[in-house]
């Protein structure tokens, strides 16, 4: 095979492994807070793990085949025997296994990811794991279950008999979209071998781990199984229930039984649908030991094939971030051109009414065309939010500290950048409250009134073209007084000065500061909230901070929808022309000279709703040689970002316009441009360039 097809299929183990290990850790966080796995947890895991087991065998990783494989066991005994079998004194023990076991996974998944070699040390995790599924054993027999436990897998096959050729057969359908039937076909077939012997069964189509082509037949006709006895069919439909890439699969007997299998070729995704069903309602067990009679699949098939779609699915494929950079590039170019075409001054003072009809639909068209692609790259924040919940489980074990993660709005759909962008920051955040916000002991809680589990809420919701995302917390609150001792004992604070109480939170946020003394796995190392500032900072967002003593610390990201496409307003300083971001922009006014307020420092301030605002003159700003002096010959932008706000002085307003983020060349940012309010650039519609303003970075840059 080509390299780029393994590098292909390793993407593709990645992104399915990574998923399914997030589900995973969803489902026993649910199951430790109920005390219990449900029969459908049982199920899932049983099928997280044997598809884990089955695609880390095919690409030859071996410590995640043995551990998913163990695991595989365990919860196949679990899923015979229900839930019984575990006594309830040990259900911590299995719900601390399978989070050792996850990150275990995910560990050994960075490592694949990095080209680092696998870990040959799972002695210890499948000790656990051996020692858990003992114990069940013992249980399950102790309850009288014949016998010794059942093995994960079912016993290998019986001599075949004297009948010649393979009258069993097992027709498979994957699921759709799935990519690679081939060779998730040469996977079922590599592990069939091990229960049912390479002589007793065959398969069509034949080549299947070498020939790509075998793919398109086998998403029309399925993949076809042929066994000599019919007990190594049950054996296979074993294998096939519990396969998270099947969809459905169907039975027949004869040597090639034609009437059958021309009823179920007519209708693979009925059949498929109807086994979908079965398999939300029956074991995999049961239906591993109940064969299903060719006649029953051939009368179910016709019924929901003739219903034309009763039972819709939504059809989902996973598209490279990389490819949707490029579609979303290819569209502002769209955008600019369609600008450059309809903006071009060879049409000035032209009356062309069949043309200005034409380039309104166009513009309409290209309008729809950016919100679907911008569409594409929206998911929710639930992914990320759902991750914290780990995070407040651990620590509240290590830390002897009682307490629940509430999560609002986690629907709530970003952009895919900026969702990557907000996990490390989050994890900072929530590590922050656990460590530093809840009381150390429920006594201390009970004492002030709260009940003895804290509580962390994390949201998110829009309001207009921003995603503001909080972390709040009831537990103790900031300390102003010791944050503000530690800020002097820094150097990051004058002693002799006052400082507000917005001031001293914020001393939190800046490099180094720690209020820890002791240095400990979580904190105490001078890193952490200022990594929440710069990080988030990177997407265009803002971080306040604001608490009350004793009540608790709240933390809001005020983050951009997407950082792709932006509304902005285009002005002019002199010949030059900036994009300042809509959502930064509270209102805009003339005012004369004798408005402006001179202070102390010769700086100019304007008072607005009662309140002062500096003056900030965009021409001085980045030294131009044209633009208004007077204040009256220009206009005035009331500014706002986070905790800042001010006033911008500008030549004229040209109007609002949807831009294209461009990102500065790589040459230019080695000047750390962006730390002087220059957060890009984008193209206009008659082919200059227009400078988009970082409202917040441009206040800080002259402070």
């Amino acid at each position: 095979m080509d390299n780029g097809g393994n590098e292909s299929i390793l993407e593709t183990y990645l992104y399915e492994t990574n998923t399914l290990l997030e589900q995973l850790d969803s489902i026993v966080l649910a199951a430790e807070q109920a005390d219990t796995f449900t029969e459908n947890d049982v199920n899932e895991i049983f099928r997280i793990m044997h598809t884990i087991k089955g695609a880390s065998a095919m690409m030859e990783y071996e410590s995640l085949t043995t551990v998913a494989h163990r695991i595989e066991d365990m919860f196949f005994i679990v899923r015979e025997r229900s839930m019984d079998v575990i006594p309830h004194a040990e259900h911590g023990l299995l719900f601390d296994m399978m989070f050792t076991a996850i990150d275990f996974f995910r560990g050994e998944v960075e490592k694949v990811q990095s080209g680092q070699p696998l870990s040959d040390d799972i002695g210890k995790l499948l000790e656990k794991i051996n020692s858990l599924i003992a114990k069940i054993q013992g249980e399950a027999e102790t309850a009288g279950a014949a016998g010794s436990a059942p093995s994960a897998q079912p016993a290998a096959a019986p001599v075949p008999g004297t009948e010649p050729g393979f009258p069993y057969g097992l027709r498979v359908f994957f699921d759709e979209g799935a990519g690679m039937e081939n060779l998730r076909a040469f996977m079922l077939v590599t592990e069939l071998r091990g229960i049912c012997g390479e002589e007793n069964f065959t398969f069509s189509p034949a080549d299947v781990e070498t020939d790509t082509s075998t793919t398109e037949t086998i998403v029309t006709q399925g993949f076809v199984l042929f066994f000599r006895m019919a007990a190594d069919r049950t054996g296979a439909i074993h294998v096939v229930s519990g396969s998270g890439s099947v969809r459905g699969y169907q039975t027949f007997d004869g040597p090639t039984a034609p009437a059958q299998e021309e009823t179920k070729r007519t209708a693979p995704a009925a059949e498929a649908v109807r086994h979908a069903e079965q398999k939300s309602t029956v074991s995999a067990p049961k239906a591993a030991r109940e064969e299903a009679s060719p006649v029953k699949s051939a009368a179910a098939a016709p019924a929901p094939a003739q219903a034309g779609g009763a039972h819709p699915k939504e059809s989902l494929i996973s598209v490279n971030l990389s490819k949707l950079n490029q579609l979303m590039d290819v569209v502002g170019e769209i955008v600019i051109t369609e600008s450059m075409v309809t903006a071009s001054p060879d049409l000035k003072g032209m009356k062309l009414d069949n043309f200005t009809k034409s380039a309104r639909q166009l513009r309409k068209l290209t309008d729809e065309l950016q919100d679907v692609s911008m569409s594409l790259r929206m998911v929710p924040v639930l992914g990320t939010f759902q991750k914290m919940q780990r995070i407040v489980r651990d620590m509240g074990k290590k830390l002897g500290k009682r307490a629940r993660l509430t999560l609002v709005g986690e629907d709530t759909e970003v952009d895919k950048t900026i969702v990557d962008g907000i996990g490390d920051p989050l994890m900072h955040i929530v590590r922050n409250a656990m460590d530093h916000g809840i009381e150390e002991t429920e006594e201390e809680r009970i004492a002030a009134g709260k009940d003895p589990e804290g509580e962390i809420i994390l949201s998110a919701s829009h309001t207009g073209g921003e995603v503001i995302i909080q972390v709040k917390d009831d537990g103790r609150g900031v300390d102003y007084d010791r944050v503000l001792k530690k800020a002097v004992d820094a150097g990051l604070a004058s002693p002799d000065a006052e400082y507000s109480s917005k001031e001293i939170i914020n001393f939190l946020l800046m490099p180094g500061f720690s209020t820890n003394t002791e240095v400990t796995e979580f904190s105490g190392r001078g890193v952490g909230m200022d990594v929440v500032k710069k990080n988030v900072e990177e997407v265009g967002g803002a971080v306040v901070l604001t608490s009350e003593p004793g009540k608790g610390m709240t933390a809001t990201l005020k983050i951009p929808l997407t950082m792709a496409i932006l509304d902005g307003m285009e002005v002019s300083v002199g010949s030059s022309i900036f994009t300042i971001p809509i959502n930064n922009i509270r209102q805009s006014f003339k005012m004369s000279g004798a408005d402006i307020i001179h202070d102390a420092a010769h700086g100019e301030m304007v008072k607005v709703m009662n309140n002062f605002y500096s003056v900030i003159r965009v021409k001085d700003v980045y030294g131009l040689s044209t633009g208004c002096d007077e204040i009256e010959d220009g206009i005035l932008m009331w500014v706002e970002s986070g905790e800042c706000t001010y006033c911008l002085f500008v030549d004229e307003l040209m109007g609002e316009q949807q831009v294209v983020v461009k990102p500065l060349p790589n040459y230019i940012n080695t000047f750390n441009i962006k730390q002087h309010g220059i957060t890009g650039c984008t193209i206009l519609g008659d082919g200059n360039i227009s400078v988009i303003l970082d409202v917040a970075n441009l206040y800080s840059a002259i402070q």
